[in-house]
């Protein structure tokens, strides 16, 4: 098979410029289209007490399920149904509750004129997206949002570029708007992502990840420095809390204190731990988030830090547990 060659002179970053201007362009002409209309269908969306359900053929259905995902995601409750199998029982999903929203640049998608009757018998109020306020669709929704475009950039004026991209913009704003009148906060957004980064920062708290019970290093306040080294060795967290049985901490030896004594010169087997700790301690509450245990960690350039209930010691957290946490 030949290979095709590329035209003399032909500048490939003049033409991917080209392409963002005309994009550009469409985006600005949306502005004229956040209007009463827009209003009407955030209204609508804001007070529907099912799900926003989200229809398209096409590249109109790839926006489409972007669309929905980015709505649920901002605490708006929504999904995305094929208007083709729509007709052959996913209908079945959509609700009186819910509202529909669907997109079509052209207004006259069969499949989703097809699906028209059906949900007006079911009285589901109809949000229509198209650039064509007159279009077959256009007429039939409750309310319409024009995306209307000057061109695409595919010169042929046949790919939607242009037109899908301010079809998902649209969606965009509708999604923020409606994210900023709910008052949705980004511990709303952890919600919905558990399983990522933004999850792990807000959802986890310090108890979820702190070492309890045996695997706490402690002495008695009676103990040697030697016995809190065998101790420090032990449960290899570098420190160890000073507390008596009741778990009431009286101090906080660690890693950095022995290198200190080191340098005094003193006897090591001489001292008692009450001689070298540090007496009460940073301590954090069991129930912060694990972000705002790294924060403090941080800021007093410390790898471990004792969890507590005022002076009653509950754990220990160190900087390896945020690390496989995942919150570092």
């Amino acid at each position: 098979m030949s290979q095709i060659a590329i035209p003399p002179g032909f500048d490939f970053q003049q033409a991917g410029k080209e392409v963002l201007e005309i994009e550009r362009e469409g985006i600005n002409q949306l502005t004229q289209y956040i209007n009463e209309d827009f209003t009407r269908a955030c209204e609508m969306i804001f007070h529907c007490p099912g799900k926003v359900v989200v229809m398209g053929m096409g590249k109109s259905g790839h926006i489409g399920r972007k669309m929905a995902a980015t709505f649920a995601s901002t605490g708006t409750p929504s999904f995305f149904v094929h208007p083709g199998e729509a007709s052959h029982g996913d209908l079945g999903m959509v609700t009186a509750q819910d509202v529909v929203i669907a997109i079509s640049n052209s207004g006259e998608s069969s499949e989703i004129l097809a699906l028209i009757p059906v949900l007006k018998r079911l009285r589901v109020p109809l949000i229509c997206i198209s650039g064509r306020p007159e279009s077959a669709m256009g007429r039939a929704a409750d309310v319409h949002l024009c995306i209307t475009v000057p061109q695409e950039a595919c010169p042929l004026g046949l790919a939607p570029t242009t037109s899908t991209t301010a079809t998902l913009v649209m969606g965009d704003a509708l999604a923020v708007a409606l994210l900023k009148a709910r008052g949705f906060t980004a511990e709303d957004f952890a919600l919905s992502h558990p399983g990522g980064a933004l999850g792990r920062k807000l959802l986890l708290r310090v108890n979820d990840i702190m070492h309890t019970g045996d695997e706490i290093p402690r002495v008695s306040k009676e103990a040697t420095l030697r016995d809190a080294l065998l101790e420090i060795t032990r449960k290899n967290l570098g420190m160890t809390v000073v507390c008596d049985d009741d778990m009431t901490i009286e101090g906080i030896f660690t890693d950095g204190d022995l290198r200190r004594v080191f340098d005094t010169g003193v006897d090591l087997y001489q001292l008692h731990i009450t001689d070298v700790m540090t007496s009460g301690g940073i301590r954090v509450r069991p129930d912060i988030l694990a972000v705002d245990a790294l924060n403090l960690m941080q800021n007093r350039h410390i790898t471990s830090v004792m969890v507590a209930d005022g002076d009653k010691l509950r754990g220990v957290l160190h900087m390896h547990d945020l690390l496989r946490a995942g919150v570092v």
